[in-house]
């Protein structure tokens, strides 16, 4: 019951942040006033001053947000594009979607960013732009960044991006490179619009919900310099690994012979609002409600989690084993929440995700102490249904899946070590597959604590 539990929690907290909920939950149309109101912002526009409203963007969740701008504005919409995972589609009247690849971007993402800088360059007054942004548009935007002394290619980007995931650096610290080999991302963006009002709405799947991090900044000021991507690159020794006109790029910016990304105060963001529409602390909230309903006594210990994957497996193991001794922190039965993203720092050649790393790290923590785990069960998944390159979102631990590996000899330390989660949960039917939910909010960690019977 405890893992069906775990499924419900979570599948709560994913609904809540259902895209085109969160779109026709902010947005009203009364005549031709369009309002957008959240907790913390409100924004009203007279769409009656605009002859023309595109729709742009590019994000996991960019078909459903679509979806519900069309709900909302109907045949006010003029044309739009945006750009979707490979599979993340819906059907749309007004809006077209390009698929393309992530995490790793291939030539559709580029076809994609070639396409949706053409459509948004060099409008006029009479014009709205309305940019739908979420997790994931890094990639799926991707235009590599090109001058008469600068010629970045598709294969550049490419290997960039895998030498940061492989090193295990943050997802602020992979996007500040991104902004700086991008001509589209980092603000650049908006630098297209010309004399065009710009709303963008954005659905966070960064911890803390830093606008320049999302999708790396498209309409956001960015505040990180050449300066600052150059840091990144020695401080993970990763300088000289990168492609040759890559570092010349970086280097040369930094030395301030190329111009930076717009910053604070630029004329590109005077017409233009950028207004946050959801986040993982919403999908939290649903999943504690939920959680209540279910007859747990719910905690949310943080929206903000990050670190090593193994490292907060460890650190909620610890959680676990204290509530299940002495009821520490909260009574039995308890449910734990935690969202955020972590990373992993690979060294083996398996295949998995962060999420499904840290359900494993955590079934070593319960193999190492068994009797001290009596009555837990364990969800590490993420909201967009794709944990890393797999089609799982996450995996559980619990004594059950622990005793199945046991049965079947398979070694936790040695499938770790070779960051293998995936075909160890795989093996044992623990993995968690949702197929794409067309959102995207960082992760969900669930512990439950029951009493033993």
């Amino acid at each position: 019951m405890s893992i069906e539990h775990l499924k419900e929690i979570f599948q709560a907290g994913v609904r809540r942040v259902d895209p085109e909920r969160m779109i026709t939950d902010c947005l009203r149309l009364a005549g031709s006033t369009l309002t957008v109101e959240t907790e913390t912002a409100r924004v009203e526009l007279d769409l009656g001053r605009f002859e023309r409203i595109v729709v742009a963007g590019a994000g996991k969740a960019g078909a459903k947000l679509a979806l519900g701008l069309e709900a909302v504005l109907g045949e006010r919409i003029t044309e739009g594009l945006v750009s979707v995972k490979h599979g993340h589609t819906e059907r749309l009247k007004k809006i077209g979607l390009i698929e393309a690849g992530h995490p790793v971007p291939d030539a559709m993402s580029v076809e994609a960013a070639r396409r949706i800088a053409a459509l948004v360059s060099g409008l006029d007054a009479k014009s709205l732009v309305i940019t739908i942004v979420s997790g994931g548009g890094s990639a799926l935007l991707t235009l590599p960044y090109q001058d008469s002394d600068h010629q970045l290619t598709l294969e550049d980007i490419r290997e960039t991006t895998r030498l940061l995931l492989e090193c295990g650096a943050p997802i602020q610290e992979i996007n500040c490179i991104r902004k700086h080999t991008s001509g589209i991302s980092g603000g650049r963006f908006a630098a297209l619009l010309g004399q065009a009002a710009c709303l963008t709405l954005i659905l966070s799947d960064v911890v803390g919900d830093r606008l320049e991090s999302i999708a790396s900044g498209l309409t956001a000021p960015d505040p990180m310099s050449f300066a600052d991507a150059l840091a990144i690159l020695e401080k993970f020794d990763i300088l000289g690994r990168v492609p040759e006109p890559v570092r010349r790029l970086v280097q040369a910016g930094a030395a301030g012979h190329v111009k930076d990304t717009p910053k604070p105060g630029d004329p590109s963001f005077e017409r233009l609002q950028n207004v946050l529409i959801g986040s993982n602390a919403h999908a939290l909230e649903a999943a504690r409600l939920r959680a209540v309903e279910l007859g747990y006594r719910p905690v949310s210990l943080t929206s903000q989690m990050v670190g090593e994957s193994r490292e907060v497996a460890k650190a909620l193991a610890a959680v676990a084993k204290d509530v299940v001794r002495a009821d520490l922190l909260v009574a039995k039965p308890a449910c734990i929440l935690v969202g955020g993203e972590t990373t992993v720092t690979i060294h083996g050649k398996g295949k998995g995700g962060r999420n499904q790393e840290m359900a494993l790290a955590f079934l070593q923590e319960m193999e190492e102490n068994p009797e001290a785990f009596g009555g837990v069960s364990f969800l590490s998944a993420g909201t967009d249904g794709n944990d890393g390159p797999t089609d799982a979102a996450g995996a559980f631990a619990s004594l059950e899946v622990l005793e199945r590996a046991r049965q079947a000899g398979l070694s936790i330390r040695s499938h770790l070590d070779n960051n293998d989660s995936y075909s160890f949960f795989d093996s044992l039917g623990a993995l968690f597959k949702t197929g794409p939910t067309n959102t995207n909010v960082c992760d969900l960690q669930i512990l439950i604590v029951t009493a033993l019977q």
